[in-house]
């Protein structure tokens, strides 16, 4: 049998474009084992389950047979390509140009695109000077800190008789004015100064008092999310039905019993210092790690190919849930920090594969203990857990890059401030 034909039709620095033609022969065995497929399990009138004939059933389900047959002619050619050239693909291929004309009995025809991992040379990864800095907790953050668990704990009063202020709690209705007529009322309830609703709609709302009505005509502001409302003028009817604001409980032993298991006020206080400065000395080996590694890219000249940062950059746009009419302004402004994920990743997986860091699994074993023992609970429920949820890998990934780094700021002199 004639085998899957694949062509390198075009390679960059982190991209390959690969032809693919299929031929008939297996095209043919492709459809025969789809037809199969559905004919087993196929309910047909007149016909008991997985009896109808052959051609019956390919008549039937003409699409999803053809459907299925392409999937698997995919996914061939795809073993095939991995096989023929030495590729290392950092995602799933894309298909273009997909060509079968089932009438003419031919070949099918299509191309592969594909982000790959490209070749570098890091021929310098220590002897750099660093610097790792830890800033003291002051007694402010401390106090900041505190006043955000206050802020947690507080209840929201009602307010009467008193316009709002910024972090009141409003219940609001707000129409559209179309001349007489208005149109379309929503309720609303949002705390001013987060950012909910438009800055001139807060900025009426702070003019009111509860049980007040008005119409007004607000405008859009410039960086508006939807760019095609930006600088727009809407009338509206605007009601304020209530005010609510919160009172932050005293700060003192009780207080510090209601947060948590803290006996007095001075214990809650130095649990929050403790924490701080927890997060200060994390804040200062990121850093230090983010340092080591533009000292490498810059001494090894590291680039970040062009497929890989848009693969980046569209990733970042689908985990934030970036609308399609922003993608191009996300794009312009997010391609620096892709550009340095991109170089980021590359320097580590160089590392990983030179010098033998990945995580082993004794290594992941070892911290699932660890951090199951922390939770009180079985390792073997934490594994199960972080599998379902797809995250098991991610822990994978942080024990290699804790190994790569620690090597290599071996490497090098740390000065630490």
């Amino acid at each position: 049998m004639t085998a899957i034909q694949v062509r390198k039709t075009a390679e960059e620095p982190g991209a390959a474009s690969l032809a693919v033609t299929v031929p008939v022969e297996q095209v043919q065995e492709a459809e025969a084992r789809a037809t199969s497929a559905y004919q087993r399990r196929a309910r047909l009138p007149g016909f008991r389950k997985g009896k109808a004939p052959a051609a019956l059933v390919r008549k039937q389900f003409a699409e999803d047979i053809r459907q299925q047959a392409l999937e698997d002619l995919i996914r061939e050619s795809w073993k095939a390509a991995l096989a023929q050239e030495a590729l290392q693909p950092v995602a799933d291929p894309h298909v273009h140009n997909l060509k079968w004309d089932v009438g003419a009995g031919g070949p099918v025809t299509f191309e592969f695109h594909v982000e790959v991992k490209p070749e570098i040379g890091l021929e310098r990864i220590g002897k750099f000077h660093l610097k790792r800095t830890v800033p003291k907790v002051t007694e402010e953050q401390v106090l900041a800190q505190l006043t955000a668990l206050r802020e947690q704990k507080a209840p929201w009063v009602p307010v009467a008789g008193e316009k709002p202020a910024l972090k009141d709690l409003v219940q609001v209705t707000i129409a559209t004015r179309e001349a007489d007529d208005v149109k379309d009322p929503q309720p609303y309830q949002l705390v001013l100064g987060e950012g909910r609703a438009i800055p001139e709609v807060e900025e009426r709302i702070m003019g009111m008092l509860p049980g007040e009505t008005v119409d007004a005509t607000v405008r859009f502001p410039p960086d508006f999310p939807e760019e095609a409302k930006r600088g727009q003028a809407r009338a509206i009817r605007l009601s304020l039905q209530e005010v609510k604001r919160q009172h932050l409980p005293e700060l003192d032993d009780a207080f510090a019993r209601e947060v948590g298991d803290f006996e007095s006020l001075d214990a809650l206080r130095k649990a929050v210092r403790e924490d701080l400065e927890k997060e200060a000395e994390r804040e200062a080996d990121a850093r230090l790690r983010r340092d080591l590694i533009e000292q490498i890219v810059q001494a090894n000249r590291v680039a970040a190919p062009r497929p890989l940062v848009e693969r980046a950059v569209y990733v970042y746009a689908q985990a934030y849930g970036v609308p399609e009419d922003r993608l191009a302004e996300f794009a312009q402004e997010f391609r620096p920090v892709a550009e340095a994920q991109v170089r980021r990743d590359l320097v580590l997986d160089w590392m990983v594969e030179h010098h033998g860091l990945r995580a082993t699994a004794a290594e992941l074993d070892a911290r699932l203990q660890e951090i199951a023992a922390r939770g009180g609970k079985p390792a073997a429920e934490l594994r199960a857990s972080l599998e379902k949820a797809k995250r098991l890998r991610d822990l994978e990934r942080g024990l290699t890059e804790e190994k790569v780094f620690t090597f290599l700021l071996s490497q090098s002199t740390v000065e630490s401030a």
